[in-house]
């Protein structure tokens, strides 16, 4: 029961995660003459606002249940290890895309 929550876990997180990509790459991109009045009305020393909340947050609860997987007292009916390395590959993943959002 316990793995079929995990994996559960760890497919939903995937699945937003391609989908919150794949909106992101969807929408128009602003113009720079859009975005000049919106630049001008923030103060010069307001921090930015952080980017993609929603894939950051991915990523933090995949390394908990990654380091949940990894210190746990049993092997999950034998899919432990395979659930750490889709776990893996997912955070890699989303580590990439941030890098390309720069």
């Amino acid at each position: 029961m316990k793995v079929r929550i995990l994996g559960a876990v760890v497919l939903t997180v995937l699945i937003l995660a391609v989908a919150f990509s794949a909106l992101t790459l969807a929408a128009p991109k602003a113009s720079h003459a859009n975005a000049a009045p919106a630049a001008a009305a923030a103060p010069a020393n307001a921090p930015s606002p952080e980017g993609h909340p929603q894939i950051r947050d991915a990523l933090h609860a995949l390394r908990n249940a990654r380091e949940h997987l990894e210190h746990a007292a049993h092997d999950f009916g034998g899919h432990r290890v395979e659930a750490l390395r889709a776990t893996d590959e997912a955070i890699r993943q989303l580590e990439i895309c941030l890098k390309y959002d720069k």
